[in-house]
């Protein structure tokens, strides 16, 4: 019997059975080409497919000219774009997977230029939004007709392409939920003033979608409860507008947040500050209301926790969709009686929602295989074997090291990993201290979960040298022995109290109650030790060399950490450059400006300057037969992304 006889539960909608109750949530990838659906697209979804996700929901179509917020998004507003869907309808039926498209309009919600330019964004009323300093034009209601038909006309091009239903996009505080708020919406006519009025929009695009798609497909609207911000939709006025809704609708899938502002954006993609399945509770109230299925979304990624809210009658479908992202085969290794072997998503956003946001291909800092299933194709988790076994040998247990060791392995190698100290993990047990951040200790739980699977042999408290080498005589030698922390040249340091990161983490540092964190690399770990610090009792100024704290992080993170950080009274000070120190006081160059930055009663300095590698045993090694492969902060200190992929690389490439 399954262990989670709830999530492998069938559920028929409109005659189309999904045969469990994980689905695939939509969402942006950066995959489309040309407005369409690529090979690429295809493949990413159906891996996991494959994988054994019951529906998976295809990211958002625009159904207007006017809808098209990224440059990267898929277009339903011609014929061309039903090959693209017929062919992933084809791929996804075939491996069992039900699938849904989803219907967009992002009304002000503009995130990009299609030239440099800026596009005119259209939305009910003249009212701007504050993320992306967009102020929109009022839709006139020829266009509020002319968007309608447009939502119909795709209907009928996702549907006809052979998909099982559509999803009209109404979260986040897209086009829809605009019409629905009374604070963005300020209309006086049929589609503005009161709540029926308001309601109207969404009543007229359901109509004519239903019409457009016939009797056997479903229809569902995707909705968030609390827009978290001041001027969004309140769980309230969602819920209102979900039972008014419900008859026509088959089922309906509940979020939070809105795009419209910073810290209603975080909700998008939740960092693993927030906690799991925190939208159930309003899934379970939706369920009190309606007899339509509900479905939910938000930092569900273990099937125990999807168990838990179907069980608990919250929903009757969870979205797991970074889950997936993190571990296509996660749905078949649950049914399979495996849950050990699943690679637990650990909700980081660097290379999911951070490489979209960056204009990259998204992927997986613990599985780069997504975004890469061309290039890196794998049936049933498997990958393809090497076609001559060789001795290889790792330097080095961090995460860089773990993914080359379990990847080489897998392919047929002899592998053995020798790590200096008494634990995996390198880096990774230093971030996940900081707080808010343990859950990353999930990337070394799950790498050496790998390594256990592959086979490979581990050497812990054991350092490489050239002897070690010339004993075991491997063919290649993969070098991951990572970084350091970084310690400029600092003016004046044998006069102030200096300590680095890793020592306030590892505890061996004696802090001061005044504390200066000098960030130069604007990123996790100087937001992390400052928020440490603070809660901890100290006064602390967080002295950014960049434009904001977490610069270089994915925005939701940092956005979240910002909040947190203004909550515990963190003083922020950007453009600033570390320069000197003088008894108790820090001197910074503002790097705008040029003009000094002086902060006085500073007890300790703490420095977050980054990290430099640790390569000695290139140069210990050089002469021997074996090939020498630099990975991770060994070859040039980066993250756990870099390192995790170029463990991945190495090892595909013997």
């Amino acid at each position: 019997m399954s262990s989670f006889p709830h999530v492998f539960q069938p559920l028929t909608i409109r005659g189309h059975t999904i045969r469990n109750r994980i689905f695939s949530t939509g969402h942006d990838t950066k995959m489309p080409e040309n407005f369409g659906v690529s090979d690429a697209l295809v493949a990413y979804h159906l891996a996991r497919a494959r994988g054994g996700a019951g529906l998976i929901i295809a990211q958002v179509a625009g159904v207007h000219r006017t809808a098209m917020y990224t440059t990267y998004m898929l277009m339903a507003t011609s014929d061309a774009c039903i090959p693209g869907y017929r062919k992933l309808a084809e791929a996804l039926h075939a491996e069992g997977t039900c699938v849904y498209g989803q219907l967009f309009h992002p009304g002000r919600e503009i995130m990009e230029s299609q030239d440099g330019a800026l596009p005119v964004a259209y939305a009910p009323s003249a009212v701007p939004n504050e993320r992306f300093h967009v102020m929109p034009r009022p839709m006139s209601k020829a266009m509020i007709r002319e968007v309608i038909q447009g939502y119909a006309d795709a209907a009928r091009r996702l549907t006809g392409a052979g998909l099982d239903g559509v999803e009209i996009v109404a979260s986040h505080g897209y086009l829809p939920s605009q019409f629905l708020n009374p604070r963005v919406n300020l209309r006086n006519d049929r589609y503005g003033g009161s709540e029926r009025n308001r309601l109207r929009f969404l009543e007229e695009v359901l109509d004519a979608v239903r019409a457009a798609v016939g009797p056997d497909k479903a229809v569902g609207m995707r909705i968030s409860g609390d827009e978290a911000d001041s001027e969004g939709l309140t769980e309230v006025e969602s819920l209102a507008a979900i039972v008014a809704l419900e008859s026509r609708l088959d089922y309906v899938n509940v979020i939070a947040g809105t795009s419209a502002s910073l810290g209603g954006a975080v909700h998008i993609a939740p960092p693993m500050m927030v906690a799991n399945a925190y939208v159930a509770p309003f899934a379970a109230t939706v369920k009190a209301k309606v007899r339509i299925p509900v479905f939910v979304a938000g930092r569900i990624n273990q099937p125990q926790q999807a168990e838990q809210v179907i069980a608990g009658g919250q929903a009757d479908m969870c979205g797991m969709t970074r889950a997936l992202i993190a571990d296509p085969e996660m749905p078949n290794k649950a049914r399979e009686g495996r849950p050990d072997d699943i690679r637990a998503c650990i909700a980081c956003n660097q290379a999911c929602i951070g490489h979209f946001h960056l204009g990259h291909v998204i992927s997986c800092i613990q599985h780069p295989e997504t975004g890469r299933e061309l290039t890196y194709p794998e049936r049933e988790g498997r990958r393809a074997q090497a076609t001559r076994r060789r001795r290889v040998l790792v330097a080095g247990g961090g995460p860089a090291g773990m993914k080359a060791a379990a990847v080489a392995a897998e392919r047929g190698h002899e592998v053995t990993l020798y790590e200096a100290g008494p634990r995996l993990g390198g880096q990774a047990l230093l971030a996940q201290l900081l707080p808010g951040r343990a859950e990353f200790g999930g990337l070394v739980t799950n790498l050496e979960r790998e390594l256990q699977r592959a086979g490979v042999r581990v050497m812990k408290n054991t350092r490489v040298d050239r002897a070690l080498v010339e004993r075991e005589a491997p063919e290649v030698v993969i070098l991951a022995t990572g970084g350091k922390p970084r310690w400029p040249v600092i003016e004046g340091a044998e006069s102030g109290h200096l300590v680095d990161t890793w020592q306030v983490l590892k505890g061996e540092a004696n802090v001061g109650s005044s504390v200066v964190v000098a960030d130069w690399r604007c990123d996790w770990v100087g937001m992390g030790i400052a928020e440490k610090l603070a809660r901890d009792g100290c006064r602390v100024r967080l002295a950014v060399a960049g434009l904001v704290a977490g610069q270089v992080i994915p925005q939701y993170v940092r956005d979240h950490w910002a909040g947190t950080l203004h909550k515990l009274g963190v003083e922020v000070i950007p453009y600033a450059r570390l320069y000197g120190v003088d008894g108790g006081t820090a001197y910074f160059q503002h790097i705008a400006s040029g003009e000094p930055l002086i902060l006085e009663g500073v007890d300790t300095l703490v420095l977050a300057q980054g990290q430099e590698q640790v390569d000695t045993l290139s140069d210990e090694l050089r002469g021997l037969a074996a090939e020498l492969v630099p990975i991770g902060d060994c070859l040039a200190p980066r993250s756990a992304e870099e390192a995790v992929l170029e463990g991945l690389r190495a090892a595909m490439a013997l």
